[in-house]
């Protein structure tokens, strides 16, 4: 009798480990499907040569995105930290006068962002036409299905010609070279129901004694949920 208890007792407490096992997994499995991800990417490159035989080398380096659940917690939010550095050189034509540098990034709901990062990178063909900014406030940007968008990253504020203030997302620099650089920039999305892409782009404006070019250079395309 004893030991049909004893069996009994033993039986309970191996059934009770088993469902705080099944609790802790539970937790676990919950925790990480709300984690932050870390998508690590890999910059680029790319050189072009303006009318008058100025190459402009455009470099983008130490590019990241953490994706976060929103604080929204729906399947229309989502949030961004991204990062990066951005550096231009201009060499040879007709002299450097300086220009703009402008980094960004493109975010689209249920469309795809194709191409790879570099000299070749390109927006795919399944995103037609260009995104306008529509960066709204607290660094958010709102999107519906199909739809593009432009994010920028700076917000330089200055006085204008009649005292007000006036903002700019490029960065001015004078002669041969420049850089920008931007960590953990907040990107809150919202609206888009479906699958949703980011790509950073960067875009140059250099001014020489002749000409005046734009070189933009587009990042590795990554999934923001």
């Amino acid at each position: 009798m004893n030991s049909s208890k004893n069996g009994l007792r033993r039986g309970l407490r191996i059934s009770a480990v088993g469902a705080a096992a099944a609790i802790a997994v539970g937790f676990f499995s919950a925790g990480a499907a709300n984690a932050d991800t870390f998508v690590p990417l890999p910059g680029g490159t790319i050189t072009k040569t303006l009318a008058d035989g100025t190459e402009v080398t455009v470099t983008m380096t130490d590019e990241s995105a953490t994706v976060s659940p929103s604080m929204g917690s729906t399947p229309l939010h989502r949030n961004v930290w991204v990062s990066g550095s951005a550096k231009v050189e201009i060499s040879g034509g007709s002299g450097a006068e300086g220009g703009y540098i402008e980094p960004g990034y493109v975010v689209a709901c249920q469309l795809t962002l194709g191409g790879e990062a570099g000299a070749d990178a390109g927006i795919g063909a399944e995103w037609t036409g260009a995104a306008e900014p529509t960066a709204g406030g607290a660094g958010t940007v709102s999107i519906g299905p199909g739809e593009a968008a432009s994010f920028p990253i700076l917000d330089l504020e200055s006085a204008d010609d009649f005292g007000g203030e006036s903002h700019s997302g490029e960065h001015s620099f004078e002669g041969a070279t420049g850089s920008v650089t931007w960590a953990d920039s907040t990107m809150g999305v919202e609206g888009c129901a479906g699958y949703a892409q980011a790509r950073s782009y960067v875009n140059v404006t250099v001014d020489t004694e002749n000409v005046k070019g734009t070189v933009t250079l587009w990042g590795q395309p990554f999934s923001i949920g």
